[in-house]
């Protein structure tokens, strides 16, 4: 089982460096990183391919000194990680990506827990969006097959663990030759302009940031790069959120170039809110994106963004 570990770290590894810099740049994924974090990474209890045990084992050798857990509606990765990051000695946070709505459009919210884990209230209420992604797939899979790739939900769940999600829908299709790619599985067919999109049952924007709230959570709005507005329309939504209790922006992500990511911090600190940071790491799912560095070393992200998140989240609770 150990063997097995490392030969699938070590097949990650050797794809993380070919994106990175060389050996003598200080960002290189084998040099320890001292006070360095990442607050966005997933494991295999939702779309990525770690265990939450490996994930924290990575993170442990590359140096990170704080991780965030933010799989896709589920705690379960970061419950299962709890015990081997304490004896790790590695600081580990509560967090978890949600999929919401605003206006009419599907984005993304990721909520952090920095006082305490998240409370049953809020885990049950996951376990609701839970149900609407299994509606969602097994929709999926009925019009895959009728758009003449046949598959079963068995099939595409043997590529997940306990919660299934699009790039595992991505793989079957690579698997079985309907497409040559993760990105042209997405581009034609599950993304939303792709022809078999179903559209999830999804929490407004407003309901999600009460139910975070409520549990005592800080929510962050997460790659910004991804939403189809620029400019002021892009800040007249992030003061529209700001106001509905939004507390931080994702400034530094692997997708965001040198001019998004300053971008993003003036919007941040025009608005008050935190900028905060993370690779957005799912292993062999995105095998360009490092933990800790994001695309070629891009990323060296400060545990100061980390005190920055917890003091404006402190703030907010003395305040409520």
């Amino acid at each position: 089982m150990v063997e097995q570990f490392y030969r699938k770290l070590m097949r990650i590894s050797g794809r993380m460096t070919e994106h990175t810099a060389s050996d003598d740049n200080e960002c290189s994924p084998r040099l320890p990183m001292q006070s360095t974090i990442d607050l966005h990474t997933h494991t295999n209890e939702s779309d990525g391919t770690l265990s939450p045990t490996e994930l924290v084992d990575e993170a442990s050798r590359i140096g990170l000194r704080a991780l965030a857990i933010t799989d896709h509606d589920t705690l379960a990765g970061y419950d299962a990680a709890v015990p081997h990051a304490r004896s790790s000695g590695l600081e580990l946070v509560c967090g978890v990506e949600l999929s919401i709505k605003h206006h009419g459009h599907s984005l993304h919210l990721l909520a952090y827990f920095l006082q305490i884990p998240a409370n049953d209230d809020f885990r049950q209420w996951l376990l609701a969006l839970q149900t609407g992604r299994r509606k969602r797939n097994e929709a999926l899979v009925q019009k895959l097959c009728s758009q003449g790739m046949p598959m079963t939900l068995d099939e595409v769940a043997a590529h997940g663990h306990k919660l299934i999600a699009r790039p595992h829908f991505a793989a079957v299709m690579i698997e079985k030759g309907y497409v040559a790619s993760r990105q042209e599985a997405f581009d034609k067919y599950l993304d939303e302009s792709g022809s078999c999109y179903i559209q999830r049952e999804e929490p407004e924007f407003e309901d999600a940031i009460d139910q975070i709230q409520n549990s005592g959570g800080t929510a962050v709005l997460p790659h910004p790069s991804r939403i189809r507005l620029n400019g002021k329309p892009l800040e007249r939504m992030v003061a529209e959120m700001r106001d509905s209790g939004l507390k931080g922006i994702e400034v530094y992500h692997s997708d965001h170039s040198p001019v998004q990511t300053q971008f993003y911090k003036d919007l941040a600190g025009e608005f008050g809110l935190a900028a905060t940071g993370g690779s957005d790491f799912h292993g062999e799912t995105k095998p360009g994106v490092a933990l800790g560095t994001g695309i070629g070393g891009n990323l060296k992200l400060s545990y100061s963004i980390l005190e920055e998140l917890r003091r404006i989240s402190n703030a907010k609770l003395e305040n409520n």
